[in-house]
């Protein structure tokens, strides 16, 4: 898990140095830099397998430079089989493997790779790059094309000393601030002229020209699978474990995010199940549960994750999130994020900082559950129109989302409730024939609406800014959920598979039973990680809110209109008290503000002052 930055010619070696350092953070561990003629290739690395100087990068081997971000969990298959083609190595890195295996199977490469990766390889020879990014887009990779000179990076702030004169993409902010979750599968980015390289994608720079071809059409790559439930958990069961052992694979310990919900604990869980029952597991430190705790707010897990953490007899590391730590740091740590996203990123930064400062490089997290097997209500509502006009199907599916929206959003589920009440026929697709209702053929309705989340808007979104959350902090994320094979398997089962016997995610649950404590696995109350804002607002940060919303720059702000926000917030601020979700309206209306605050003060062009 490192940053990376490559330009092809440009040839300013010391600025090309300075730019690679705005990466520091995503590989704190070394640094290194390729030149040769027009052709740049920086690294910043973040130590996890084979620690020796041998792996840094840029890494040379056969005809190829590579830069490479991410990792390779089936790096030893793969390894053993291109040994039985004569290749030889020389170190025990998983990127020596990546280069041999573009260099066995060109491009084909990547639909061998089990991981996540933004990597450039440079071939010698021919004078060509390669880009690729991963099936889902875990990891990130920007790129920058003027005239003569083509730049990629991993962070567009690798990028912004390259650009004479930064100039925000007002449309696509415009649009980012409508709907936080509408643009991260798009090619523009914040900036203008920085364009997002798409995941599930090649790339080739070939005489200055960049062509890139998709790879991964997740709808060709669905499988078969066994027609009864039980031996669908059998087989979902021995995949999530697979999932989970090949991201053991390190040389430095392992640490977990825990909540004590069912995704993050099923991780926890298997990998204790993985170690007593399995010799040939390579890192034997895995036991370091990291909890981010919320006292006195209803948002507080601390008791279930304790239940996780006593049942499997591990130490545990409960962090109190402490939003006044953080008030200062809020506009650089924006500028570091570099996205609009409606939520601060206070809770998730201190977290994995408390995770790096405890020695832990990596986090083995569950995300990813939701959106593949129904875990959000909002998704579950789809599933109806599958279940109709079975009585029973319908009705217990309605229950089940009513229940998560009483629990969740009163409003929601008054709403809820009344459609189903007295607008029954909003969920017929013959009734109402609009685009949210069309299924993707060969998907149910309720696959449809996941395959949604998980390839369009909620899940890339996430990925995104778990990857910005934990690099801020030099930690890499390992996602067990989001193995190929698992996406693979998510979408080849029916709705009934996910929602069934009062439950979402009712694969999971079954599979984990026996390796999660019961109480998790039955467990309905979905909480999710997220901030008290509702609290904070009332209390810990009411007063840095009101000194922002009366400064002279949150007036001349150019992404928001001022005084209609300001009024708005102090309506706000003035009740005795806000719910969650008035609370996250709120904070939404600023974040445009801190944004181009942040960017304002740290984020700078070539030739220029800030922006």
């Amino acid at each position: 898990m490192c940053g990376i930055l490559g330009s092809i010619g440009f040839t300013e070696k010391e600025f090309f140095k300075r730019a690679l350092d705005n990466l520091a953070h995503r590989g704190p561990d070394a640094e290194g830099l390729w030149h040769h003629e027009n052709v740049m290739l920086g690294h910043r690395r973040l130590s996890i397998i084979d620690l020796s100087e041998s792996a840094n990068q840029p890494f040379e081997f056969l005809n190829y430079v590579a830069v490479f971000n991410g990792e390779i969990y089936n790096y030893l298959e793969l390894k053993k089989e291109l040994v039985s083609f004569g290749y030889q190595f020389t170190t025990d890195s998983d990127t020596e493997v990546l280069i041999a295996a573009y260099d066995k199977w060109k491009d084909k490469f990547v639909k061998r790779l089990n991981g996540m990766w933004a990597v450039a390889i440079w071939n010698k020879t021919l004078n060509s790059l390669f880009l690729s990014r991963d099936r889902i887009g875990k990891k990130p990779l920007f790129y920058l094309h003027q005239k003569e000179n083509f730049f990629f990076a991993s962070e567009m702030k690798g990028l912004y000393p390259f650009i004479d004169h930064l100039e925000f993409n007002m449309p696509v902010i415009q649009d980012a601030i409508k709907n936080n979750f509408g643009y991260e599968v798009k090619n523009e980015s914040l900036i203008k002229n920085i364009i997002r390289f798409p995941a599930g994608c090649n790339g080739y720079l070939v005489n200055n020209k960049l062509s890139i071809d998709k790879y991964w059409h997740p709808l060709d790559e669905l499988i078969e699978v066994p027609n009864k439930y039980e031996a669908q958990v059998e087989m979902f069961r021995d995949l999530f474990l697979n999932a989970c052992k090949i991201r053991m694979r390190s040389d430095v310990p392992i640490g977990t995010a825990l909540s004590g919900g069912l995704d993050s604990s099923s991780v926890i869980c298997s990998l204790n199940h993985l170690a007593q029952t399995h010799d040939d597991i390579k890192t034997k430190d895995w036991q370091h549960a990291f909890i981010a705790c919320f006292p006195g707010t209803s948002i507080d897990e601390t008791g279930y994750a304790k239940k996780v953490t006593n049942a499997l007899d591990i130490g545990s590391n409960f962090i109190v999130i402490d939003p006044e730590l953080e008030l200062e740091k809020l506009f650089h740590q924006t500028y570091m994020f570099e996205e609009i996203y409606y939520a601060p990123t206070i809770p998730f930064v201190q977290l994995y900082r408390k995770m790096r400062q405890g020695g832990i490089k990596v986090s083995i997290d569950g995300h990813g559950a939701d959106e593949l097997f129904a875990g959000y209500p909002f998704d579950m509502e789809l599933a109806l129109i599958d279940a109709f006009p079975n009585p029973t199907k319908f009705k217990e599916i309605a229950s089940i989302i009513q229940d998560a929206y009483s629990r969740k959003n009163p409003e929601l589920y008054k709403k809820f409730k009344y459609s189903l009440v007295n607008n029954f026929k909003f969920l017929s697709p013959i009734a109402k024939n609009t685009p949210i209702y069309r299924k993707i053929a060969p998907l149910d309705y309720l696959n449809t609406q996941l395959f949604k989340s998980t390839y369009s808007n909620i899940l890339p979104t996430l990925l995104r800014n778990y990857d910005r959350y934990s690099m801020m902090n030099g930690i890499e994320i390992r996602m067990p959920f989001l193995d190929y094979r698992i996406l693979q398997f998510a979408f080849s089962i029916p709705y009934d598979s996910k929602i069934r016997k009062g439950f979402g995610k009712a694969i999971i649950r079954d599979a984990m039973r026996g390796i999660v404590p019961e109480e998790i696995v039955n467990r309905k109350s979905k909480i999710g990680f997220n901030s008290p804002l509702h609290t904070w607002l009332q209390g810990r940060m009411k007063k840095w809110i009101v000194d922002q919303i009366n400064s002279k720059s949150f007036a001349e702000s150019n992404l928001i209109d001022a005084k209609k926000v300001k009024k708005d917030l102090e309506q706000l601020l003035a009740k005795k008290e806000l719910s969650y979700t008035e609370a996250e309206l709120t904070f939404a209306k600023i974040i445009p503000y801190i944004w181009e605050t942040g960017m304002k003060s740290f984020a700078k062009g070539k030739n220029q002052l800030p922006l």
